[in-house]
C-alpha cells in the first residue's frame, strides 16, 4: 500500500468519513470520499478500489452506492461492502440485497450483520452492534461467500475470514477499540486499499485485519482512554513496520485457538 499509494473511493457514512480518510492516509493510501450520484460512476473508473458502507442512508445515497458498485463491476475494480445495521430496517435489507447481487469482492461486517445478510434466521440485531459472537457467524459467512463469490470477513473478539472453503482466524487488537466509533468503517476502507494492491482478496482481507489489529494494540498500550486510542491509532498505522506487524498479529486456521482481539464492530 505504501509503495503504490492506491486511490480508494469510499462511499461511506458521514460519521466515519474523517477517521476513514485519516486511516487510509496514515497507511499510505489516497482516500476519496466521492458521494454524489452525478459523479460516482466516473470516479470509480479512476480509482483502484471502491468501498460501500450503508451506515447513514438516504434514497440518493442508496442510488449512488448501487451506481458505484455496478461501475466497479463493469471496470473490474475490487469493491468492499460493509452492511452496517442491515437488520435494522426493510430499506437497509432491500438495498443490501441489491448490492450483494452486484458481486462484491469482500463483505465485512459483525456477526449479526453477516448472519442477516446470509438470511440466517438466528440473526436478531436491529442496530449496529452485534448480538452474536463472531464465531457464531462462521457458518453464515461460508454460506454467504459461496453464494456471492465474495470473501467474507466477520469481525469481533476474533475475526474470521472465508472464501467459502478456507476459514482464517485473525487475533490481535484491544477491547478498547469497541469504544471508538467508526473503527469498523475505517477498517473496511483499509481492506479496500489492500484489495487495490493485492489481487488475492482472501490474503488482502487478512492483511487489512492484521494491520488494523496491530495498530490498535500499539495505540491502546499508550492510551489513557478511547480518545487517545483514536489519535494513537493513526500514528501507529503511520509508523507500523514489518516487525511490529509480526509481533502483534495472530493469524491461524480457525480450528486453532487465537489470541482474542476486539477490533472493529461495524459501528459507524
Amino acid at each position: 500500500v505504501r509503495r503504490q499509494a492506491p486511490l480508494v473511493h469510499n462511499i461511506t457514512n458521514f460519521v466515519a468519513m474523517d477517521l476513514a480518510a485519516n486511516v487510509l492516509l496514515a497507511a499510505g493510501a489516497s482516500p476519496a470520499m466521492v458521494q454524489a450520484i452525478e459523479e460516482v460512476e466516473e470516479f470509480v473508473a479512476k480509482a483502484a478500489a471502491l468501498t460501500v458502507n450503508i451506515g447513514t442512508l438516504s434514497a440518493d445515497r442508496a442510488e449512488a452506492m448501487r451506481a458505484g458498485a455496478a461501475a466497479a463491476a463493469r471496470h473490474g475494480k475490487p469493491w468492499v461492502f460493509d452492511p452496517v445495521g442491515v437488520g435494522g430496517t426493510r430499506f437497509r435489507r432491500d438495498l443490501a440485497d441489491r448490492l450483494r447481487a452486484l458481486r462484491p469482492t469482500v463483505i465485512r461486517g459483525n456477526a449479526s450483520e453477516i448472519m442477516t445478510l446470509s438470511r440466517d434466521a438466528a440473526a436478531r440485531a436491529s442496530g449496529v452492534d452485534s448480538a452474536h459472537a463472531s464465531d457464531e457467524a462462521i457458518g453464515a459467512a461460508r454460506a454467504l461467500a459461496a453464494d456471492t463469490g465474495a470473501v467474507v470477513a466477520v469481525t469481533g473478539a476474533v475475526d474470521y475470514v472465508t472464501d467459502g472453503r478456507d476459514v482464517i482466524a485473525v487475533g490481535g487488537g484491544d477491547p478498547m477499540m469497541t469504544r471508538v466509533t467508526a473503527l469498523g468503517c475505517a477498517l473496511t476502507c483499509l481492506i479496500g486499499a489492500c484489495c487495490a494492491v493485492n489481487a488475492a482478496p482472501l490474503s488482502a482481507t487478512v492483511a487489512g485485519l492484521a494491520i488494523m489489529g496491530a495498530a490498535g494494540s500499539i495505540a491502546a498500550a499508550g492510551a489513557a482512554g478511547p480518545g487517545g486510542l483514536r489519535a494513537g491509532l493513526i500514528d501507529a498505522l503511520y509508523n507500523l513496520d514489518e516487525r511490529q506487524l509480526g509481533d502483534r498479529s495472530d493469524i491461524r486456521d480457525h480450528a486453532t485457538p487465537v489470541t482474542s482481539n476486539t477490533p472493529a464492530s461495524s459501528m459507524p
